[in-house]
């Protein structure tokens, strides 16, 4: 019988995230300009499972795919299994050496060139110098680097630094390997030379974790997958069988998001809230003397959505009523945050000089919002959306996480966002 080289027993895993809530859109903006002028903001802690009572081996020698959507707690795993965060409860056993690569320049530091952060990364991952030393030379030329290894890494592109990493993580000899999805980063020559790596290791019986969006990478090298969504095991077992009812559950739910036309709330105006699946609750704050009574987000066809591309125009619509007549146009605001708590975006109508000519205010209506690309990379997204007054003094309607959505990066990028960029080469005399 195999050994386990790895074991998940019963395995939970809490994060708490801290947010400030200022009174409006306006406010968050204001601060930003003015620093020199104390915004008074609301702290918020909000917590959501990454991992919820999750169980399951990989026997020595095993090659284990970890798949599920954005969000969903893989990268949580390799981190558990390197120690870097430790369960809330439950245990995690790992043996052996573990060499990992779970996000691109981990274990880096930028004003170190290639070759000192290959003997800091070296070293972190369990080799001391002699040993270093032994494995330099094998480490920059699978790298492709021998040009640049006296560059600090800050002047490192992508996949610069993936080669690197991946090459000093193959290159310490480890029992484990885990590799997040950073092999998405890269040339295709480079990817098809780790796969060939990777199975050279398989034929010597190390154990190896991949975590990845592409199903053709997982089915080719993998001999297991475990399913992974919202924090519990969904499936594990035969790669083609737990893929199979993977990307069914995935188109499954594309057809029940475009089949929706709005998304209600209550319309009381009051606080709300409203926890859902994925354990960021929904919120709600306001007077009520205007209330936002449902939203939308759709792609440019009008279909209701929940992924985008980069690339990717959005319209993000939300229908509101005047329950108490107010003495001003008011302004209406959104705010898009990453999963983790991170605010990528925020702005109104004030903000963007948008005065609408009407003489009132019309007792219901529907305010758009139509972004022509969301330039966002991948990972998963929350909208808030406001109603309040001009001078920022009432906050009619407030809807914290109201809105939900996936970015899917296929091109590769890494970041937080995507501009239009353009790249142009031109030639030099040199005299």
């Amino acid at each position: 019988m195999a050994e386990d080289v790895i074991s998940f027993d019963h395995v939970s895993k809490k994060f708490s995230l801290h947010r400030e809530r200022a009174r409006s859109f306006q406010d968050l903006a204001l601060g930003l300009l003015r620093r020199d002028e104390k915004v008074t903001p609301y702290e918020e802690r909000e917590t959501f499972w990454a991992l919820k009572d999750v169980s399951f081996s990989i026997n020595q020698g095993e090659t284990v795919g970890i798949i599920g959507p954005n969000g969903a707690g893989k990268s949580t795993i390799l981190k558990l299994l390197t120690r870097i965060i430790e369960p809330t409860s439950g245990h995690v056993e790992i043996s052996g050496r573990v060499g990992a690569l779970l996000e691109l320049g981990a274990g880096f530091h930028p004003d170190l060139n290639g070759r000192e952060n290959i003997y800091m990364y070296g070293s972190i991952l369990g080799l001391n110098r002699v040993e270093i030393d032994q494995r330099l030379d094998e480490i920059i030329t699978f790298a492709e680097l021998e040009r640049f290894i006296d560059v600090p890494v800050k002047h490192y592109s992508s996949g610069m630094y993936v080669r690197l990493g991946f090459s000093v993580a193959v290159h310490t000899e480890p029992e484990v390997l885990l590799i997040d999805e950073v092999l998405a980063v890269g040339d295709q020559e480079f990817r098809h030379k780790c796969l060939l790596k990777i199975e050279s290791m398989q034929q010597k019986g190390l154990t190896i974790v991949l975590v990845s969006h592409n199903m053709e990478q997982i089915s080719q090298v993998c001999d297991r997958v475990v399913w992974i969504d919202q924090g519990h095991l969904k499936a594990s077992g035969v790669v083609a069988e737990v893929i199979k009812e993977y990307t069914g559950s995935v188109v499954a739910e594309e057809h029940r998001l475009r089949s929706e036309t709005l998304s209600t709330l209550p319309a009381n105006g009051q606080a709300a809230e409203k926890v859902d699946n994925d354990s960021l609750p929904m919120k709600r704050w306001g007077n009520g003397d205007i209330v936002i009574t449902a939203m939308r987000l759709l792609e440019s066809d009008g279909c209701a959505a929940r992924t985008f591309h980069p690339d990717q125009s959005m319209r993000v619509e939300f229908d509101y009523a005047v329950r108490n007549p107010v003495d001003d146009w008011p302004a209406f605001g959104i705010a898009i945050y990453r999963k983790d708590g991170l605010w990528c975006y925020g702005t109104n109508t004030g903000i963007d000089g948008y005065g609408f000519t009407q003489a009132a205010l019309p007792a219901a209506g529907t305010m758009v919002a139509k972004l022509s690309a969301v330039q966002l990379l991948e990972g998963e997204y929350t909208i808030d959306l406001a109603v309040h007054s001009t001078d920022s003094e009432s906050m009619y309607d407030y809807v914290k996480n109201g809105l939900r959505f996936n970015v899917v990066n296929p091109g590769g990028d890494r970041g937080v966002f995507r501009p239009e960029l353009d790249w142009h080469l031109y030639e030099r005399n040199e005299e």
